[in-house]
């Protein structure tokens, strides 16, 4: 897993920057009713997504969390209402939220029960008739049937933790029904053979890519010995699901 609060500094830099987080608060805001009036960003990052969100609703409250310092100290800069804080356990208020946001976060979240417990979450914090938005099937975003597809695919996880099916069950055990849906384009996400079997040996795939012993060295050769391997392959295509609390 990546050190977040390293990784701050250069993540806008490294993730598609302005365009992929306009793309994401587009899609977002799609799925969030007119008459909201706040919104909680968990896992907010370095704010850029919320930043988007309330630069292009203005009449709406964005909240960021995140449990990672370096981030939240960006995203501070920029949308100001900003907690440190686990999603598992937000120190908010029941039921005081009209939506409830979750961009690129559950895909990372790979322990025991982590997943349910953040949907459990969100499902507490908002109010009845509240919107939680979240992407799902992160990874699976990413398989443009590309040749760096091809050499991850024998190692990919069985099931994902952010799976739509998973989420949805979830979000069903604890009063949300599925009430819509949306994709964006991760722009400037597109992999490179090189940065794959970079980000291989880093350990960054480790959410969704099993590893044993010296897989990690063989696949990041095999990654690297691609044709044209500094050519960006296609943008991935990320995947919302919206959930409304019922009462």
């Amino acid at each position: 897993m990546l050190d977040y609060n390293a990784e701050a500094a250069v993540y806008d830099a490294t993730r598609g920057g302005v365009p992929r987080a306009e793309a994401a608060a587009r899609a977002v805001l799609g799925l969030v009713p007119p008459s909201a009036r706040t919104l909680v960003d968990v896992g907010c990052g370095t704010g850029l997504v919320a930043e988007r969100i309330a630069l292009a609703r203005p009449a709406l409250r964005v909240l960021g969390t995140d449990s990672s310092y370096g981030m939240a100290r960006l995203a501070g800069q920029r949308i100001g209402a900003v907690v440190l804080a686990d999603a598992r356990r937000l120190p908010l208020a029941g039921a005081t939220a009209d939506a409830v946001s979750a961009v690129w976060l559950l895909h990372l979240l790979r322990g025991d029960g982590e997943v349910r417990a953040v949907v459990a979450e969100a499902a507490r914090t908002l109010r009845p008739g509240g919107v939680f938005v979240t992407t799902v099937d992160k990874d699976a975003g990413h398989h443009v049937g590309s040749d760096i597809d091809a050499l991850l695919a024998p190692y990919s996880a069985p099931q994902p933790s952010d799976s739509a099916d998973l989420v949805t069950a979830y979000a069903d055990s604890h009063g949300l029904e599925r009430v819509g849906g949306a994709g964006f384009a991760g722009h400037g996400q597109g992999r490179t053979p090189r940065r794959a079997a970079r980000s291989v040996l880093r350990g960054d795939y480790a959410a969704h890519l099993s590893l044993p012993g010296t897989a990690a060295e063989r696949l990041a050769a095999e990654l690297t010995a691609l044709p044209d391997p500094d050519r960006q392959r296609p943008d991935p295509a990320y995947r919302l699901l919206a959930f409304r609390r019922r009462g």
